[in-house]
């Protein structure tokens, strides 16, 4: 058999770039696809091949996918990676950025998944790994979209994995905890932007400090780390079903499998004490 082919979306920075180097370094033939083209040119050192990809655009997605079918006749393995973070208040937000939130996150994902699915019956194997997050199974003040987005990631994957199953196809999903890279920074600014003044500002300050902490953070993993886990599912005869991933994720969900509600919610906000603006309100508390 030639080289298998893998495909990893949202490859400019972070998870998807360090996943994108990895698997080639395993011997796959990579496809790496972001709208920042130019972020990703150092991977062609790695041997991997970029292309421009927006995920929430339908002739790119078609456009990328089918030029890798032209030139391969298959896709192996899908690491649908694109996402942001985006963060504020419900009662704050546009809708159409939360609309944008689920394009991104979610449509898009589940758009390249229909896009590789037909080869990969054909073949009777392949691979999807979604990237979601510890934020698929707890929450934040002020991320009501973000967490709704990876909550579906979830669910959608569960789906997924049982209806393939007869085809060959295995499903994975990767559940990062705090990664060190400007994912963190990126969300903190548009939640300020959106919630740093007004009503929910002391909550603001405080949680927009612990997002934009997790870069070179001690309490926050190396993109790398992340990027084994996804090469584990992307070789292992038997993959896992979910990759909690990275310092504390496995700890913080199993306090959130075992504490009742209102005593996570308590955990959760001592957490957030640690950092500047930790004199804002708890989640539940006025701010006026």
């Amino acid at each position: 058999m030639n080289q298998p082919v893998a495909f990893v979306t949202g490859a400019s920075t972070g998870i998807g770039f360090e996943a994108a180097r990895k698997l080639a370094a395993h011997g796959f033939t990579v496809y790496a696809g972001a709208r920042r083209v130019e972020k990703m040119e150092p991977l062609r050192a790695d041997g991997v091949r970029i292309l421009a990809l927006d995920v929430t655009d339908e002739a790119s997605l078609e456009a990328a996918v089918g030029e890798v079918l032209a030139a391969h006749g298959r896709i192996d393995v899908l690491v649908n990676n694109a996402g942001y973070g985006s963060y504020g208040s419900l009662e704050e937000v546009e809708p159409a950025e939360g609309r944008r939130q689920f394009a991104v996150n979610l449509f898009g994902l589940a758009r390249m998944t229909q896009l590789v699915l037909p080869g990969m019956r054909s073949a009777g194997r392949g691979r999807i790994i979604n990237i979601s997050s510890i934020g698929g199974k707890m929450y934040e003040p002020l991320g009501a979209w973000y967490h709704a987005t990876k909550f579906a990631v979830e669910g959608l994957s569960d789906s997924l994995r049982v209806e393939l199953k007869p085809h060959g196809i295995d499903v994975s999903i990767i559940e990062p905890g705090g990664t060190q890279s400007e994912w963190g920074a990126i969300a903190a600014e548009g939640l300020l932007a959106n919630s740093g003044a007004g009503p929910y500002a002391a909550q603001a300050k405080v949680v927009a400090a612990a997002l934009a902490s997790t870069d070179g953070s001690a309490l926050s993993s190396h993109p790398a780390v992340i990027a084994d886990a996804i090469v584990h599912a992307a070789t292992s005869p038997k993959p896992k079903t979910r990759y909690p991933v990275g310092k504390g994720a496995g700890a913080i969900l199993l306090l959130r499998r075992l504490l009742p509600d209102r005593a996570f919610d308590a955990v959760l906000w001592n957490i957030y004490k640690r950092f500047p603006g930790q004199q804002g309100p708890r989640p539940g508390q006025g701010t006026n």
